[in-house]
Order: C-alpha cells, then sequence, then structure tokens
C-alpha cells in the first residue's frame, strides 16, 4: 500500500469498539513502556569475580599506585546473550535473568524480538578509528547495567501484554 497516494485501508469488523479499545491498550502500553509495572523476572547476581575486584582494588589503595594502574584492573565482562528456550539473558559476568517467558521473545520490531534489540543496543562495541576509541570511546555497561535490567523487566511486560491483546484480535477475526 502507498499511503502517499492512496488513503490507509482500515477493516470494519462487528465489534468496531473492541478493536478500537484493544488499538487504544497498545498505543499506551507502547508510548508509555516506561511507566509500565516491571515484569517480576529472577536476577541472579554471584559475587565472586566483584570480590576478587574488591581486594584488588583495596590493595592497590593501600599500596597507592598511581592512576595508571586503575585500568588494569580485572573488569565485569558484559555478554548480553539470550537463551529463548530457557528464558535465560546472560547479562555480564556476574548477572544472569531467568523467566523470561516464551511470549516475550514472539513480540518483534522487525526480525528480532524486543528484548534482543535492547541487548544488541547496549552492547560495548569498540570504533575502529584508533584515535576515536582511545579519546572518545567511553561508554561503559557497568555504567547502565541497572537501567538495562529494568528496561528489559519493562519491555518483557510490554511484550507479553502485546501478545495477549494480538492473541484476542486474531481469535475474534476468526
Amino acid at each position: 500500500m502507498n499511503l502517499k497516494r492512496e488513503f490507509p485501508r482500515i477493516p470494519f469488523y462487528k465489534d468496531f469498539r473492541k478493536w478500537c479499545n484493544w488499538g487504544k491498550d497498545l498505543m499506551d502500553l507502547h508510548l508509555n513502556y516506561e511507566e509500565v509495572k516491571p515484569f517480576k523476572l529472577n536476577v541472579i547476581t554471584s559475587d565472586s569475580k566483584s570480590k576478587q575486584k574488591e581486594e584488588v582494588k583495596r590493595l592497590i589503595e593501600e599500596v597507592k599506585e598511581p592512576e595508571q594502574m586503575y585500568p588494569y584492573l580485572p573488569r565485569i565482562k558484559a555478554k548480553l546473550k539470550a537463551d529463548k528456550e530457557h528464558g535465560i539473558i546472560e547479562i555480564d559476568e556476574l548477572t544472569t535473568i531467568s523467566g523470561v517467558p516464551k511470549e516475550a521473545w514472539e513480540y518483534k520490531l522487525g526480525n528480532r524480538s524486543a528484548i534482543e534489540w535492547i541487548l544488541d543496543q547496549y552492547k560495548e562495541k569498540k570504533p575502529s578509528d584508533p584515535t576515536i576509541a582511545e579519546k572518545f570511546n567511553t561508554y561503559k555497561f557497568a555504567d547502565y547495567k541497572d537501567k538495562v535490567i529494568d528496561l528489559i523487566k519493562r519491555v518483557t511486560t510490554v511484550s507479553v501484554e502485546t501478545m495477549k491483546i494480538i492473541k484476542q484480535m486474531e481469535e475474534e477475526k476468526e
């Protein structure tokens, strides 16, 4: 359909008011995704590597090493990988989210789910230009970790609720 030359084709169903309400519900969900109640996902945090990191930091502070030593501290590596079958998301080496329902993976933005889109957008990407990588690449996933976990919980709610409404629409069509 070419919207520049034609009007959009809106199908008229028997109970058009019901379809309007579903549209309003979907619009409200998607526009106000930041205020949606977060989905109850299990956030599992291991502290084995963080204890090691704290110990190294304490030792460095005792010795009063110069600032140049800080970049060589062990970093917690961001993974941002999803296992759809088991409903698990690996955030980093220490944090895992479990309990993501299968319906959340069904809601797609283009060719991937909304959750996968978030995981891809927050990955650390190193610029190919060495000058830019050295002087301007200040993004560190650790600064946004809590924000990403909260966003994943909210987008999971939006995805599940969207799929419920879409299934109701499909049942009504038949």
